[in-house]
């Protein structure tokens, strides 16, 4: 992904864009069609999925394990490329962790 300067004219549909937040994850969201918005929610219901599998199976000699779980979701910064490479590792620790756990 290449970077890309606009000009002042693109500061009013900035603006504009700002108000229609309501329609975010509604079919009428133009930009939760992108891959990345895809897979950003994929991500959300495995995590979803993972921390109640964790929290049933809770215990004092697994809760650091379930706290290094929790905490993997802020590990995932940017956009595009970077994004993509933070949820690799985030992945693999994930995997890691989860084994770890079971």
């Amino acid at each position: 992904m290449i970077k890309q300067e606009y000009g002042a004219w693109a500061l009013p549909a900035i603006k504009t864009l700002r108000h229609l937040k309501f329609l975010r994850g509604t079919a009428l969201d133009v930009f939760g069609k992108t891959e990345e918005r895809k897979m950003e929610r994929a991500l959300i219901e495995d995590y979803q999925r993972n921390i109640t599998t964790i929290v049933s199976q809770l215990s004092v000699s697994n809760h650091v394990q379930a706290v290094q779980f929790a905490r993997l979701p802020e590990h995932i910064r940017g956009f595009g490329h970077v994004k993509e490479k933070h949820m690799a590792k985030v992945k693999a620790q994930w995997a890691e962790l989860i084994a770890k756990f079971a």
